[in-house]
């Protein structure tokens, strides 16, 4: 009984003389028949994770609106705000939530509208799609089957505290239940406050689990070509998107971008460009992706800028650079520790171009060709 909030809305009906609005209310009915006030259907967004989205709305707007003035105070156009999520409801309601923490109804111009975008479930980047990559999905069975094979046997020592809360079975990746599975119930009942047995909240057993359910879903992305199909896509909209605001500047009205994902593709995104910390994403985690431009005196002048045009001397070319963020801290990328590859003494703050090198070799050339399964 975690999900009272949302229920009703008003959905757009046709009639004889246009269109209407019908009030809904959406209910969870059992076998029985039976009808439960705040039920949840399985994987829905609870009370909890809407409340957390919408705080993750509210921390970015203290921080890009009140703290730094970078995104303005009350957003009027669509066109400064870009958001899109996976082609599910808890996403997309978590992408509304974190949307109306960021905006607030009152923080809205009156001609604004929250464009939600959704992609084909053939044309998805946002985790890895094995439905629409056969070749991914090859390779990740793969080392799911290594893994079970590699940590198995570190859980049999967990079957005589667990096996009795499922049915006496054994606790293992490839189980019934799955060892994730079991990851995924405690961690869930633990966020909601939910009493569970004393064994499941033993840190050294969730522990094991955790170690091998990590290993059993993001080992693979160590691999380069798993990499290159899970997320190089992904990674080059959001290279070329970058390099469109630099080169555009002002006249490119786009000020943030925000995805709603999944904790896999949180884990498998961090893992992709190196700076993975073997743990299971937390709920409500996120990663930033921020541009920045470094300013010097004659280029941010505009006299001087007018100056050295009329005098045929070459503008200097601003100098771009891009931050990861996991979690509020700040994430130094592999590929860019080399000298000239970051802000001298700020190793965080990697330059676009090489960020983009290694971005470019991550991306597929021709990513049905790579995805077909000779």
């Amino acid at each position: 009984m975690l999900c009272n909030e949302a229920r009703a809305f008003k959905a757009a009906v046709a009639v004889p003389s246009g269109r209407d609005a019908l009030q809904v209310k959406r209910v969870v009915e059992r076998e029985d028949g039976s009808i439960h006030d705040g039920e949840c259907l399985l994987g829905d967004l609870t009370d909890v994770g809407r409340q957390s989205t919408h705080n993750l709305g509210a921390a970015l707007r203290k921080l890009y609106v009140e703290k730094l003035g970078f995104l303005p105070d009350v957003v009027q156009n669509e066109a400064e705000v870009y958001l899109r999520s996976t082609n599910l409801p808890r996403t997309i309601e978590s992408l509304q939530q974190v949307t109306h923490g960021l905006y607030p109804t009152m923080k809205q111009g009156k001609d604004f509208i929250a464009n939600i975008r959704i992609r084909n479930p053939q044309n998805e980047n946002l985790f890895g799609n094995t439905g629409a990559c056969e070749r991914l999905k090859v390779l990740m069975i793969s080392f799911a089957k290594a893994a079970a094979v590699a940590y198995n046997p570190t859980l049999e020592p967990l079957d005589d505290k667990l096996s009795k809360f499922i049915e006496g079975k054994p606790v293992r990746l490839d189980g019934t239940p799955r060892a994730s599975g079991i990851l995924d119930t405690v961690r869930a009942t633990t966020a909601h406050g939910v009493n569970i047995p004393a064994e499941l909240q033993e840190k050294q057993n969730i522990d094991l689990i955790e170690a091998a359910v990590v290993a059993e879903w993001f080992a693979a992305y160590k691999n380069e070509e798993v990499k290159r199909l899970g997320f190089g896509r992904l990674l080059n909209e959001i290279v070329q998107k970058m390099k469109k605001k630099a080169a555009r500047q002002d006249e490119d009205p786009l000020k943030i971008l925000i995805h709603s994902t999944h904790d896999t593709a949180i884990a498998g995104l961090t893992q992709t460009l190196g700076v993975f910390d073997d743990k299971w994403p937390p709920f409500t985690s996120s990663i930033t992706f921020e541009l920045f431009k470094q300013k010097s005196s004659a280029n941010d002048s505009p006299y001087m800028q007018k100056l050295l045009s009329s005098l045929t001397a070459p503008v200097l070319p601003q100098k771009h650079y891009v931050r990861m963020r996991f979690q509020n801290k700040d994430m130094i990328l592999p590929a860019c520790q080399e000298a000239g590859k970051h802000l001298e003494g700020y190793p965080a703050f990697c330059t676009l171009e090489a960020f983009s090198q290694r971005v470019k070799e991550l991306t597929p050339v021709d990513s049905k060709a790579e995805c077909a399964v000779v």
